[in-house]
């Protein structure tokens, strides 16, 4: 299999240089493909210098020989080829017992947020300019001030998920996150693993470089190209990539390592990425490396690999592959970073099927009935549980065919509008000058549970994905709002970087405006629902609905009760507010059709009900209704534009398999038609 192989600088501006092929003799006495250095390429130091070969800048894609636009030579791996020695400050000679090399004691620090103090050993002239041109340098400092972005590993975590729910466009089926255990030293590490399309060699250097992203359209999650890195670099201080593609029908595997630990240790003045790349041949089940620019490179990266990764050879690395499949990423984060309290932040100990938050899970000892359902709820476990809580609800909805795979156990989802009493639909739409009309329907209720629960806000979310989970818009001192919960999506703002809050935009303001006013009017028109003295309705409404509560007995005021003539106010004044003017006049003008039409029937309806307020209740039915066919008929047309994508790319694959079978059978008769003589 093919291996183009360098170690990456993330930093580098400079193009690698064209030219044409040269046939050079290899040592195996066949040729070998060489791809000559391009004008502003540094000469390759040997294996014994401080950094070999790191001053390569990458290639455009299509320059060169080799798979994934990666030129170089393809060299077969041999197993009895001695690894070459790592270089002095990589790491020291390995000790002649047998076992496995330990590493040097490492000086990171390993609390994540007394680790950002670096110190560059010696600064490298060479790499000031290369060819005469200036180029930006990237300290490696900065991948850990650019992960500070995280304040919550979950939130890390939900990166990474994010790059897995996107491969659904390429065929994902699964993501799966797991403890894996570090062959080096026995510590826990984080494994998250999916079955989509995979990188080709461009696109791992790609995803391990900064500002890179294809992802423009609005089916993804992800758009600025910075997730992998600071979401890495916030779980962990290293991270190692395998990833498998068949582009173009040619199997690549490659291998990247970005290490906060190598570049701290080694004193480097630049963020550095080594990375290998093999071909696979799966008729053999062999490998052939994919010279990127040569060997002596290739072997280079492959030390730095070896010394600072969790695995002590090349046939431990390439056995990560045998449960990818044929296409897939497998991503390990070790080294993870700890507390304040110095113990690891990612608990993988306390809950077998679950990975939770050191130290944030302890609840309150108490014996109220209130806050032992507060903590229960789902917005308190999120902040702690990934399994119970967090991944739950961290998508509206989890594609089709599609599963999160939490430490061997399927993630079920969760959507907080089951848990809702008396919801209602609110359409918003926010009005500002040049941009196309843009509307969000909004589910509110009451929690069940409330008022025990005391839990409020609302679940936002952008394309899917959940960024403020129950983000508290109504803030007062006298419980106004109290278990009010709501759930929308709107795409309509954006969110920030690490995906947990949003840009302060004058959108931002105006929706917070509006979420509020939901909340207040919402809670105005409902509380006595569940035992509020609702002061908003006439007297003799609330002296009706106060004697039914006392007639109910001992029922929980949380239970949902019949309707009652208190519940719907009297007065027109008290009609809903949550629309914007024009939608409220389209609302009062169709409620006085519905009265017009109730006025004809008798003032009681079959259940005892007041006519007026049978009257309203079929309103406010019709009026959700609406809405919610109005978000089912958006979501129709989603599946129906999926379905005309799917039908063209199954049409695009059965040609292209036409195609082949007419390959194959054109070769077949050539063989059958070739004269094979047999000697006596």
């Amino acid at each position: 299999m093919r291996s183009a192989a360098e170690v990456i600088d993330l930093s580098s501006d400079d193009d690698g240089g064209g030219g044409q092929e040269e046939l050079a003799p290899s040592t195996s006495g066949g040729a070998r493909r060489v791809v000559p250095a391009s004008p502003h390429d540094v000469t390759p130091n040997s294996l014994v210098d401080v950094k070999p070969a790191l001053l390569y800048p990458l290639q455009p894609p299509g320059v060169g020989v080799g798979v994934g636009g990666g030129g170089g030579a393809l060299v077969p791996v041999k197993e009895e080829l001695p690894l070459p020695l790592p270089v002095p400050l990589l790491a020291a000679r390995a000790s002649s017992s047998p076992g496995v090399p330990a590493l040097p004691p490492p000086r990171l620090c390993r609390q994540f947020w007394k680790s950002g103090d670096y110190v560059v050993a010696q600064r490298n002239p060479d790499t000031d300019a290369l060819g005469g041109r200036n180029r930006l340098r990237i300290n490696p400092k900065f991948l850990h001030s650019n992960a500070t972005s995280h304040k919550w590993a979950f939130g890390a975590i939900a990166e990474l998920l994010d790059n897995a729910i996107d491969e659904v466009n390429t065929g994902a089926t699964f993501v799966r996150v797991d403890e894996f255990t570090n062959p080096r030293d026995g510590n826990p590490s984080l494994l998250i693993q999916d079955d989509g399309g995979g990188m080709d060699p461009e696109g791992l250097r790609r995803c391990m470089s900064f500002g890179f992203s294809d992802k423009q359209s609005d089916a993804f999650i992800g758009q600025y190209g910075n997730g992998f890195k600071t979401s890495t670099m916030r779980l962990g201080a290293d991270v190692i990539v395998f990833t498998q593609n068949q582009n173009n029908w040619v199997p690549t595997r490659s291998i990247g390592l970005l290490s906060y630990t190598f570049l701290m240790e080694t004193g480097c003045d630049d963020v550095l990425v080594p990375t290998v790349d093999y071909q696979y041949d799966p008729t053999t089940a062999s490998y052939t490396q994919m010279l990127r620019h040569d060997q002596k490179l290739f072997s280079s990266n492959l030390a730095i690999l070896l010394k600072w990764s969790p695995f002590a050879s090349e046939a431990e690395l390439l056995k990560q592959f045998d449960d990818i499949g044929e296409h897939g990423t497998k991503i390990i984060v070790f080294n993870l970073w700890f507390n304040d309290d110095g113990d690891m932040e990612l608990d993988f100990n306390s809950d077998e099927k679950d990975i939770l938050i050191t130290g944030s899970h302890k609840k309150v000892k108490t014996n109220k009935a209130e806050k032992i359902a507060t903590q229960s709820y789902v917005s308190t476990r999120l902040r702690y549980s990934l399994r119970q809580a967090y991944t739950s609800v961290l998508y509206l909805h989890i594609p089709d065919n599609f599963r999160i795979v939490l430490r061997g156990h399927d993630v079920e989802s969760h959507n907080v509008i089951n848990d809702l009493m008396y919801p209602e639909c609110v359409l918003y739409k926010p009005q500002i000058a040049g941009l196309a009309e843009l509307s969000a329907i909004t589910t509110i209720g009451f929690v069940k549970g409330a008022p025990d629960i005391d839990v409020q806000g609302f679940n936002v979310y952008h394309k899917n994905r959940l960024i403020a989970p129950f983000w508290k818009v109504a803030n007062n001192s006298y419980g106004k709002g109290r278990g009010v919960v709501g759930i929308l999506e709107a795409n309509f703002i954006k969110p920030t970087h690490d995906k947990q809050d949003f840009e302060k935009s004058v959108l931002y303001q105006r929706l917070e405006n509006r979420l509020k006013e939901m909340t207040y009017e919402y809670w105005d028109l409902h509380c006595h629902r569940i035992g509020y003295d609702n002061k908003k309705l006439p007297k003799a409404s609330r002296a009706l609905y106060r004697a039914n509560q006392m007639n109910a007995g001992s029922s929980p005021p949380s239970a949902p009760r019949q309707l009652l003539a208190a519940d719907i106010p009297t007065s027109r004044s008290a009609v809903p507010t949550f629309m914007n003017p024009v939608l409220r006049q389209k609302q009062m003008g169709l409620k006085r059709n519905f009265d017009a039409l109730g006025s004809k029937t008798d003032s009681a309806d079959q259940d005892g009900v007041p006519s007026d307020v049978s009257q309203r209740r079929r309103f406010n039915e019709y009026r959700t209704l609406t809405l919610e066919n109005d978000k089912l008929r958006g979501e129709c047309l989603q599946y129906e534009e999926s379905a005309k994508q799917l039908a063209l790319k199954e049409q695009k694959l059965r040609s292209q398999i036409a195609e082949e079978r007419k390959k194959y059978d054109q070769l077949l008769q050539e063989l059958r038609s070739l004269d094979v003589k047999t000697e006596k």
